[in-house]
């Protein structure tokens, strides 16, 4: 007898994957092996650590340090105040109605950035920006005078990324406070703690690592936004990405593969970002069960 082939076909509910594994090879996987192969060629190709060295020279590591400054202070704030939001709604601190509201806003919120937050925040907050000409015609208030505020400094980027960030805590801070049992808050209370107490001792501990994993997670979001940063900022501030677009778009005085390296040590610290927050959920994940 004859033996039959035997083909193995894929199962069907596979191929609904393959837009998804197609795109990510695509726009994800590609593009950062050319980067990462680009950080350690010269101009001729040939293999080399300069571009790695050469990133502490300049203001290289400068940029990097107010990106960090940048990514940290968005990252504090947005967990300070997505907190306080998505406790009030959780348990009922606010009416209840305001909830669903909130959440679709964040859901929207969250994924708005690039070149039209920039324009929205210049169009507020810039220098004929309708809040800065309504405190100075109606107050006589100069927000860079008088509160030292300016939109293309510091602060100015932070509290532009703090308009993602804010919902990104409430969508993901929002689930692990719906997971603290009720039982939980009733036996501290037999057992004669306060609110504060409860806080302190039970819930906060409880929550330490879904709070420490979402500030690494809304660290690397801020980190890795550059549309935002470039459109609103342009050189005026000195942070990673305004430097890295300076050395790859090609003039005279930008040196690519210096660019590469840079974007290079830009996965890297996301990438560290993002593994402590998997990590932290995972934990988080296993309290909550």
């Amino acid at each position: 007898m004859s033996s039959v082939p035997i083909i193995r076909r894929l199962p069907l509910t596979w191929v609904g994957l393959l837009p998804f594994l197609i795109f990510i090879t695509l726009f994800l996987i590609l593009p950062t092996m050319h980067i990462v192969i680009g950080a350690f060629q010269d101009r001729d190709g040939a293999f080399t650590f300069q571009n790695l060295a050469n990133l502490n020279t300049g203001t290289i590591p400068a940029s990097y340090w107010i990106s960090i400054k940048i990514s940290a202070a968005s990252a504090a704030l947005g967990c300070l105040i997505g907190f306080a939001m998505a406790a009030a709604v959780t348990f009922g601190a606010v009416p209840r109605w305001i909830k669903a509201p909130l959440m679709t806003f964040s859901g929207v919120a969250s994924n708005f950035a690039g070149v039209p937050l920039a324009f929205a925040f210049l169009a507020t907050f810039g220098p004929v920006g309708l809040v800065t000409l309504f405190l100075r015609n109606n107050f006589g208030i100069v927000l860079q005078r008088d509160l030292g505020f300016n939109i293309l400094s510091f602060w100015g980027l932070t509290v532009t990324y703090l308009f993602f960030q804010i919902p990104l805590m409430i969508l993901i801070i929002a689930p692990a406070l719906e997971g603290l049992r009720r039982e939980w808050r009733e036996a501290a209370e037999v057992l004669g703690a306060t609110t504060a107490q409860y806080w302190r001792m039970v819930a906060l501990p409880i929550l330490f690592p879904s709070l420490l994993g979402t500030f690494a997670l809304l660290f690397a979001n801020a980190f890795g936004a550059v549309a935002t940063a470039i459109a609103l900022t342009g050189s005026a501030l000195n942070i990673v990405p305004i430097q890295l677009f300076a050395q790859i778009r090609g003039d005279v005085l930008g040196d690519p593969n210096l660019g590469y390296a840079m974007a290079f040590g830009m996965i890297l610290v996301t990438a560290v970002a993002n593994i402590l927050y998997i990590w932290l959920r995972i934990r988080a994940e296993r309290w909550l069960k």
